[in-house]
């Protein structure tokens, strides 16, 4: 399990392989220089509700994986992530499609 880490107070534990394809996407979006929306369900041991922060490319941000191993990507749950991160609600944790066509991001 890694942890993103955003500004001083907000340490968020995903998987590895979903924090892999976070970064990807959150990378992408702040290479543009634009804010969105980041949201996801909490543990069940933090309450079982949802999170929502606004992610802006001045707040300090950090990803901390668990292993040392590089993650292949799926570029289909890039491309779902991304169609999340668009929207209005913004960039939301969904589940990892199969593989398209393509397969992997290098």
């Amino acid at each position: 399990m890694g942890k993103l880490i955003y500004g001083s107070e907000v340490s968020i534990t995903f998987e590895d392989r979903l924090l892999a394809h976070l970064q990807f996407v959150i990378g992408a979006k702040l290479r543009r220089n634009e804010a969105f929306y980041f949201g996801w369900k909490d543990d069940p041991r933090a309450g079982d509700g949802r999170s929502v922060i606004w992610i802006h490319p001045s707040v300090p941000l950090r990803f901390k994986y668990s292993g040392s191993v590089p993650i292949d990507l799926n570029r289909a749950w890039i491309d779902a992530l991304n169609v999340t991160a668009n929207s209005a609600h913004g960039l939301s944790v969904i589940a990892e499609p199969a593989p398209s066509r393509t397969g992997q991001v290098a």
